[in-house]
């Protein structure tokens, strides 16, 4: 039988953490982007973001082969740190195609998921973007342990010390993995990830069950920040749907304890006033940050609640410089920016 990372000393460290570097995807033409025009200010977003992390730590970036020059022609402006690997893919959300990356004994390893297109969507392609694991995987130099659990990036948060948090619409979704039960669900993620402790959150956010929506990832709802303390998304209207959901969620949040005993300290990231965008309904959230070297790279949506979150995250990471990044498109198709990048953690 086969072991498993946690068996073999490797734990999923906390986004805090050191990196060694941030691996993303570049935009490729598909379906979830409308359009060469479209497609042109996705790339221009997703750019933003990288030459915006890379002033923290090196970037690298995935990009189809046929699309791998203007990619560099777009990342290199100023001698950013930024390279261009390239590989065939689908689309462009790291978080979820990508590995997991695990340290243990000085060593790298990953937890490479079975990817299928966020439950088999009827829209979405995966047949390239569900190697990417193994692809990223190798190139790091890291250890892979793969599993057929079907799971994405955006669907964990780790506090680092044990805890993990997961949804129930995610993990236990019959598009992704049917007939699995909460405890099957629950001893893979432990399995791979080395955390103990699990708290499950029901759903995501109302938008997130949209067309090109993950079901309900977590990292747009709730994200440990340091052990013991986590954020949550908080829709203050009470004529949004996500005022009810984000008070059960802050509710669950403060009646949970972590993997070491000790409750949870809630902090609410006020949501931006927009509700709409396209007369669709938005999942804008402050949850969805990106913590890198020294930054936090937080979502900004031309709101007031903008610089509201912005003092929240610097009084909880004095040490760090918060960067507010456009995320407006990248929301628009399906994410924000921390379902665009993935965390390889220094060993």
């Amino acid at each position: 039988m086969p072991s498993t990372p946690a068996a073999d000393g490797y734990t999923m460290p906390p986004e805090w953490a050191p990196h060694t570097r941030t691996w993303m995807a570049w935009p490729s033409p598909s379906v979830t982007f409308d359009g060469a025009e479209d497609l042109a200010q996705s790339r221009a977003a997703w750019a933003a973001v990288a030459l915006t992390v890379a002033r923290f730590e090196p970037v690298t970036v995935v990009a189809r082969p046929e699309d791998a020059a203007g990619a560099r022609e777009l990342l290199g402006s100023g001698g950013a740190d930024v390279t261009v690997a390239e590989a065939p893919l689908d689309d462009a959300w790291m978080r979820d195609m990508g590995p997991t990356f695990l340290t243990g004994g000085g060593r790298l390893a990953a937890a490479d998921w079975t990817f299928n297109g966020w439950g088999a969507q009827e829209w979405a392609a995966w047949g390239h973007d569900a190697q990417i694991g193994a692809f990223v995987a190798g190139r790091a130099g890291a250890a892979r342990y793969a599993t057929s659990f079907v799971n994405e990036g955006g669907g964990i948060h780790v506090d680092g010390e044990g805890t993990v948090l997961l949804t129930e619409t995610v993990q236990l979704d019959p598009g992704r993995n049917p007939g699995w039960t909460r405890e099957r669900a629950e001893a893979e993620v432990h399995a791979f990830l080395g955390t103990r402790k699990a708290i499950w959150l029901p759903r995501g956010l109302t938008a997130d069950y949209g067309r090109f929506g993950t079901r309900g990832h977590v990292d747009i709802v709730a994200a440990f920040v340091r052990p013991g303390v986590v954020v949550v998304h908080s829709q203050q209207d009470p004529a949004h749907p996500d005022h009810a959901v984000s008070r059960e969620a802050a509710s669950l949040l403060r009646a949970a304890t972590d993997a070491r005993g000790r409750p949870l300290e809630v902090v609410e990231l006020p949501a931006p006033q927009v509700r709409e965008a396209d007369g669709e309904l938005v999942d804008h959230s402050y949850v969805n940050h990106y913590l890198c070297n020294g930054a936090v790279v937080l979502c900004a949506f031309d709101d007031p609640a903008d610089e509201v979150n912005k003092a929240v995250f610097e009084r909880l990471f004095p040490d760090r410089e918060v960067v507010l990044v456009d995320a407006r498109t990248i929301f628009a198709h399906g994410g924000g920016i921390h379902c665009i990048t993935q965390q390889q953690p220094q060993v």
